[in-house]
């Protein structure tokens, strides 16, 4: 009786020992900080200064024929999960203001001397 003893206790201690590391082992780590990929970003506010540039007079206005052509057409994947954040940093920085329907965008004077340098 002592050997059947010994069988019921040790596997249920296994059992229990098992589903402890299997438990620390099923915690999800979170990734480290990785760095954001930026560069989609900074390629999407380029285009936008680029077509600027071009037109650097403040108050240039650049309508939505011109973002859809000059922009939005020539844009990858990543580029265009980018375009809103792209555009917000533009507009938060000054360098443009959008107009009331939303899509038409102006170039200001402190874009235009963003442009410049």
């Amino acid at each position: 009786m002592k050997t059947t003893e010994k069988k019921q206790t040790k596997p249920s201690q296994n059992r229990g020992n098992s589903s402890r590391v299997n438990q620390s082992r099923s915690v999800k780590k979170f990734p480290k900080d990785k760095p954001l990929d930026v560069a989609p970003k900074n390629e999407v506010k380029e285009m936008f200064l680029q077509w600027f540039k071009k037109r650097n007079i403040i108050g240039q206005v650049m309508s939505k024929q011109d973002v859809v052509s000059s922009v939005i057409a020539k844009l990858d994947a990543k580029q265009n999960d980018a375009l809103e954040k792209a555009m917000d940093e533009l507009i938060n920085n000054g360098f443009i203001e959008v107009q009331e329907d939303g899509v038409t965008l102006v170039l200001t004077q402190r874009g235009s001397e963003f442009i410049k340098d």
